[in-house]
């Protein structure tokens, strides 16, 4: 992904999910996906999907079962 793909990505993701502290970073030794953070923390992969001419981005985020302890 290209660094203004980047920036388009955090920008919506910023805006979608109402966080401004969102940030998207490429991933070493990756050009087919970033890494996404709140803050300092890891939350999840964007991935590039570039099938049938179609260009799309897809978002994956685990959320495991002690994150939902209180």
């Amino acid at each position: 992904m290209t660094k203004d793909e980047l920036n388009k990505i955090e920008r919506y993701l910023r805006r979608s999910l109402g966080s401004p502290t969102i940030t998207v970073k490429a991933r070493p030794r990756k050009t087919d996906s970033a890494e996404v953070y709140v803050g300092e923390e890891f939350i999840g992969v964007v991935f590039e999907d570039d099938e049938d001419d179609e260009k799309s981005y897809n978002f994956q985020m685990a959320i495991l079962g002690m994150d939902l302890e209180d």
